[in-house]
C-alpha cells in the first residue's frame, strides 16, 4: 500500500497498475527499503506539534527520544501517543511493560476490566507458583489496587500502551521493544528491602484500600500518573521501597531507551558498499511518575547488572514465610474441625440416627 501511494496522484497514466507490477517485478530489496523509507521520512514532522506532556531528549550521535509521560487510566494520555507516533514517525517504539504484562496488549477493554476486577485464589496461587510466597502476596496486593482504581473509574489500565501498539504497527519499520524490568524481580527486591514489620504494615495499608476516586481525578494526576502517587503516598514511609519500585526502574527505562536510541544502518546493495548510519527516532510511553528520573538519569552512564540480581531472602522474609504458611494450615486445619463437627452434630440431630442411639442404649441397659 505504501509503495503504492506515488502512483495514486491525478498525473498517474491510466496503465500505471502494469507498470507499478513490472517494477515490483524487478525492484531489489534494498531498493524498496529506501522507497519506503523516504515516504516515511516525508511524514515525519521536522518540527512537530506534540502534546504538552512530551519531553524531548538526544543521543550524542543526534538520535532524538520523544518521552510520552502518561497517566495510566487517561482517554487523553491515549490520545497523546497516538498523536506523538504519527508526527513523528519512529523507528522503536518502547513501553513500560515487561514479558510478564505483555498480554495486555493483546487483550480488549472488557476483558482486560473483567480480569482486573476477579482477584481469586487460583490467582493468588498462580503468583506465588511464579513468584513465591512474599513476591506473589506482593503482586495480589498491588493488582488490588490496581484493580481498585478499575472498580472505581470503570476503565481498565494500560490503554495507552494498546494505543502505542496499534499506532507502532501502522509505521513502517518501526519496532516495539519492551522497557521495563521483569516485575518478579522488582517484587523480590522490593520484598528484600522491607523489614518484618514493614512487610506488614504495607500489606495492612494495600488490603483497606478503599478510597473513592473519579476521572476528574485522574485528569488531575496528569502530571504525575495516579497509580504512581497512590503508590508513592503508599510508600513514602519506606525509602527502600521507593527505590526498588520508582527510582531503580527509572534507571532500567534509561537504559532501555538509549539502547533502543542506537543508529539505524541503511541497507546496502552489496557487501562492498561502505556502511551507512543514520540517526535513530524514538518514542517511549512511560508513567508520568518516571519522567523525572528519566530526565535526571539520561546524560548518566548506566549499569543495569546491579538492579537486576535478586538478593537471597532476609530472615524476617523466612519469618514471614513461616508465618503465612502457618496461618493459612492453621484456618485450614481449624475450618476442617469446625465442617467436621457440624457434620456430626447434624448427624446427630437426624430421627433415624436418635433411634438408633435408643436402641443402643436400651441393648446396653439390659446387659
Amino acid at each position: 500500500q505504501a509503495a503504492a501511494d506515488p502512483m495514486s496522484s491525478s498525473d498517474a497514466p491510466e496503465d500505471g497498475p502494469k507498470e507499478t507490477s513490472s517494477v515490483s517485478q524487478n525492484i531489489s530489496d534494498a531498493d524498496a527499503f529506501k522507497i519506503l523509507l523516504e515516504m516515511k521520512m516525508k511524514k515525519r514532522q521536522k518540527k512537530p506539534n506534540l502534546p504538552s506532556t512530551v519531553t524531548e531528549l538526544d543521543t550524542e550521535d543526534g538520535s532524538k527520544v520523544y518521552v510520552v509521560g502518561t497517566a495510566h487510566f487517561s482517554d487523553s494520555s491515549k490520545k497523546d501517543v497516538v498523536k506523538t507516533i504519527q508526527e513523528v514517525q519512529p523507528d522503536v517504539v518502547v513501553v513500560e511493560l515487561c514479558q510478564y504484562r505483555v498480554s495486555m496488549l493483546k487483550m480488549d477493554e472488557k476483558t482486560l476490566l473483567k480480569e482486573a476486577k476477579e482477584i481469586n485464589l487460583e490467582k493468588l496461587q498462580q503468583a506465588i507458583k511464579q513468584n513465591g510466597v512474599m513476591s506473589g502476596l506482593m503482586q495480589m496486593l498491588l493488582l488490588k489496587v490496581s484493580a481498585h482504581i478499575t472498580e472505581q473509574l470503570g476503565m481498565a489500565p494500560g490503554g495507552e500502551f494498546r494505543e502505542a501498539f496499534k499506532e507502532a504497527s501502522k509505521v513502517p519499520f518501526c519496532k516495539f521493544h519492551l522497557g521495563d524490568r521483569p516485575i518478579p524481580v522488582t517484587f523480590k527486591r522490593a520484598i528484600a528491602a522491607l523489614s518484618f514489620w514493614q512487610k506488614v504494615k504495607l500489606a495492612w495499608g494495600l488490603c483497606f484500600l478503599s478510597d473513592p476516586i473519579s476521572k476528574d481525578d485522574v485528569e488531575k494526576c496528569k502530571q504525575k500518573d495516579l497509580l504512581e502517587q497512590m503508590m508513592a503516598e503508599m510508600i513514602g514511609e519506606f525509602p527502600d521501597l521507593h527505590r526498588t519500585i520508582v527510582s531503580e526502574r527509572d534507571v532500567y527505562l534509561t537504559y532501555m531507551l538509549k539502547q533502543a536510541a542506537k543508529q539505524i544502518e541503511l541497507p546496502r546493495a552489496s557487501e562492498t558498499e561502505p556502511r551507512k548510519y543514520i540517526p535513530a527516532v524514538v518514542v517511549g510511553v512511560v508513567g508520568m511518575g518516571h519522567v523525572p528520573g528519566i530526565e535526571k538519569n539520561w546524560n548518566s552512564d548506566l549499569n543495569i547488572q546491579e538492579i537486576m540480581s535478586v538478593p537471597p531472602p532476609s530472615a524476617s522474609s523466612k519469618i514471614f514465610k513461616f508465618v503465612i504458611k502457618a496461618t493459612v494450615f492453621g484456618l485450614m486445619g481449624y475450618g476442617c474441625y469446625r465442617i467436621g463437627q457440624r457434620t456430626v452434630q447434624f448427624i446427630l440431630s437426624m430421627p433415624a440416627a436418635q433411634s438408633y442411639l435408643q436402641k443402643l442404649t436400651e441393648i446396653k441397659s439390659q446387659h
